[in-house]
């Protein structure tokens, strides 16, 4: 069981650290959420494993918890984001669109 905890653990850091990548290098503010959503899952999952490691119940309440938190935070910011502007690569004078 130890060496399955350990294989779990060095893939959800694997998965951590990507999604950590594309939060901080996300082109626009889409790429950005799905990013933090992406992590928010990543830690729900890290929660599940350490419980059924441990047999421990008392995290599921917090990922109760977070699950809640995460989703209402992902529909407002979707719901009140203001869109991206670009700049159009065919104007001369580099206004945005």
């Amino acid at each position: 069981m130890s060496v399955v905890w350990h294989i779990a653990a060095v893939l959800l850091i694997a998965a951590a650290s990507i999604t950590t990548y594309r939060l901080l290098a996300g082109p626009n503010t889409l790429d950005r959420l799905v990013a933090v959503d992406t992590l928010v899952a990543v830690t729900m999952c890290g929660l599940a494993a350490w419980a059924a490691y441990s047999l421990d119940s008392t995290v599921l309440y917090g990922m109760v918890a977070l699950s809640l938190i995460s989703f209402l935070g992902s529909v407002s910011v979707t719901r009140f984001r203001v869109p991206d502007t670009a700049i159009d690569p065919h104007d001369s004078r580099g206004r945005q669109r």
